[in-house]
């Protein structure tokens, strides 16, 4: 086998999946939050915000980010099956970023939502929308998900009134899964599910910019 055909048998393979569309949800400061797709050029620029947050110890900044930094390893490197990427950004610069995949057609398989900046409910805006993206626009029928910090616990697991379902594990380990169902997301998304479409033309090319920001405000 050639170089190239070991490479293509190493890789799994890809389901069409419809694009997310982009939104923006105005901040409480009067700023825009853009929540967009990214494909496998973002990477790059993506580990480089990431990568400062893996000796973080506060809020469990460090296991979330050591591993948000594989899964965009994986997913750049096609090693991972059916990931998706969505990054929030103010002006521009990356304020977070969450990720997720398809295990099939019914089930997705959340991973993490990481905030580069906190105080301004960018990690509630970024998570509601993968939940959006795989139950809305993929068709999914449920998400499972796990929390790695008590933080994340309340965030998810009691404000969303996750479904246990102890008798699966996640991918990521640790502890048994919690599930969103498309009918409990019905009920929630009114109240979760931020933001505004169309995005401006002019907003949403300063959005792929991605720039890194100087300090993360975490």
């Amino acid at each position: 086998m050639s170089v190239d055909q070991i490479e293509m048998a190493l890789r799994p393979p890809e389901t069409p999946m419809v694009p997310y569309p982009p939104k923006y949800v105005d901040l409480k400061d009067g700023r825009k939050l853009v929540i967009h797709q990214v494909g496998r050029e973002a990477v790059p620029t993506l580990l480089k915000v990431v990568e400062p947050l893996i000796k973080r110890e506060a809020d469990f900044y460090d296991i979330v980010a050591a591993r948000v930094y594989s899964e965009l390893l994986g997913f750049y490197r096609y090693r991972v099956k059916d990931e998706f990427v969505l990054v929030g950004t103010i002006d521009g610069v990356v304020a977070g970023l969450v990720n997720q995949r398809m295990v099939d057609q019914k089930t997705a398989m959340s991973y993490h939502t990481l905030a580069v900046k906190r105080g301004l409910r960018v990690g509630p805006a970024l998570f509601a929308a993968k939940m959006e993206y795989s139950l809305d626009y993929l068709g999914q029928e449920e998400v499972l998900i796990v929390a790695e910090s008590p933080h994340g616990l309340r965030r998810w697991m009691q404000e969303y009134d996750l479904i246990p379902r102890f008798d699966t594990w996640h991918e990521l380990g640790g502890g048994p899964s919690f599930v969103l169902t498309k009918e409990l997301w019905e009920k929630k998304k009114a109240e979760k599910n931020v933001g505004i479409r169309p995005v401006p033309q002019e907003l949403l090319e300063t959005a792929k910019k991605l720039i890194i920001p100087n300090a993360l405000e975490v």
